[in-house]
């Protein structure tokens, strides 16, 4: 007789499981154990770096082929429930409503997209949960149909969530108004606000509730602008004993708590004397000069979120900081103009903070060909990426072709921060010298 097959697939996981294992798939892992997997995957990117830089004609390697010496990864202060902003989606759930409020499972090109509630998810706070519960429950009772695909018609988008060590919590909904008019508009603001200020979205406590019509998948306030609802126009922060203001659509960095070493790591590598003058690139609210600014003469900001720029002055004024002044625009329209014509003596050291496209060609140029930059420090949240070309561009020998006639930097040392516990991502914090 023929034995009976044993079949010792497992059991398929959950829903939660794969939302789970989707956006925070360290989460099965104790902690020290996710650290080592971040520290393994950092030094291979700094091996890499050492290879590319030994193809261009540079002696880059170091022991353990990196770079340069790598610091053990430095861990979050806080585990679990660390994230400040949450962009929450609105479509199909597993059990077919249209109208659920969570994260994706699966991807548009295998067209296998189901939207997963996020009660479990670990790096998120209950409170952003909440909200999004919330928002759930007011559009599962609206006539509206939420909006799967802009081609299709439905007006109910996403939702962010952003909170604060202070207590406060600002709700952005994001709404295609279609073929809607004016009137129909105001009803369906009017509506909201009733909900989440006298209805059962009351128990969310918004400091602010702002509503985007978009048509758009991404907008800027200046493409849509935020129109505030209820409450106050912005949510406040304290980190290193300053208070920082914060916009709807202003950066901050998502670990408040790992920005605040991460951030005191940056004061004591730039090594600001006095007279030092520092160059805050990218400084979104302006979290990272502002907090500097006490040991230096002078901090330049540059961002392109005018939202932030206005945001970061406010910031200056209120903690009583003089010695700072920002630049709104793009930085490589901005700083190459900043930096050619700098004739100031005192020392200047950069300090960039990129978004995951990295820094544009021009702006690595400028810096490059400034004499007067030094000591350079690269905050990169995906240094394989975009970040590595960078890395490249800044250290690579002179080359006339491309007009980068300024000395080369070299990487001089590396320190991986967790700001994403459970997740694979951390930020790196590497030091160029020249």
């Amino acid at each position: 007789k023929k034995k009976a097959r044993v079949s010792c697939s497992l059991p398929e996981p959950s829903w939660e499981e794969r939302l789970a294992n989707a956006v925070t798939p360290l989460w099965r892992l104790p902690y020290q154990e996710q650290l080592q997997v971040k520290y393994e995957s950092q030094r291979k990117i700094l091996q890499t770096l050492a290879s590319r830089l030994e193809e261009l004609g540079i002696d880059a390697q170091k022991p353990g082929g990196l770079c340069c010496p790598l610091q053990p990864v430095v861990p979050s202060p806080i585990i679990n429930g660390y994230r400040n902003k949450s962009t929450f989606s609105v479509n199909r759930g597993p059990d077919g409503n249209p109208k659920t409020v969570g994260l994706y499972v699966g991807t548009g090109r295998e067209r296998n997209i189901v939207c997963v509630k996020a009660n479990h998810v670990e790096n998120m706070p209950s409170k952003h949960k909440q909200v999004a519960q919330c928002y759930e429950e007011f559009i599962c009772h609206s006539p509206l149909d939420s909006c799967l695909l802009f081609h299709e018609g439905g007006h109910w988008r996403e939702l962010v969530v952003r909170t604060t060590s202070c207590g406060h919590t600002m709700a952005i909904i994001t709404f295609h108004p279609q073929q809607l008019g004016q009137e129909a508009l105001a009803t369906q603001k009017a509506l909201l606000k009733e909900f989440f200020t006298c209805g059962p979205g009351a128990v969310c406590d918004l400091t602010s509730l702002y509503f985007q019509e978009s048509t758009m998948t991404r907008s800027s306030h200046e493409q849509s602008p935020y129109q505030l609802l209820h409450g106050a126009p912005h949510i406040f922060e304290e980190l290193l004993g300053l208070k920082f203001r914060i916009s709807p659509d202003a950066f901050f960095q998502v670990n408040t708590a790992g920005a605040e070493v991460l951030y005191q790591a940056v004061g004591e590598l730039c090594q600001a004397t006095g007279d030092t003058v520092l160059l805050d690139i990218c400084c979104g609210t302006g979290t990272i000069g502002l907090s500097l600014a006490h040991q230096v003469s002078k901090v330049i900001g540059v961002e392109v979120v005018e939202k932030a720029i206005e945001d970061a002055e406010w910031n200056a004024a209120f903690n009583g900081i003089s010695n700072c002044e920002f630049h709104s625009g793009k930085a490589e329209a901005v700083l190459p103009q900043l930096l050619a014509s700098w004739e100031d003596a005192r020392p200047l050291v950069a300090v960039v903070n990129p978004s995951r496209a990295g820094l544009h060609y021009r702006v690595v140029r400028a810096i490059r060909n400034c004499r007067s930059i030094r000591r350079l420090l690269y905050i990169s949240c995906k240094p394989e990426g975009e970040a590595m070309r960078n890395f490249l561009e800044l250290c690579c020998p002179p080359d006339p072709r491309k007009k980068l006639t300024g000395e080369r930097f070299a990487p001089v040392l590396a320190i991986p921060f967790d700001m994403f516990p459970h997740t694979v991502h951390c930020e790196l914090l590497l030091l160029f010298t020249r």
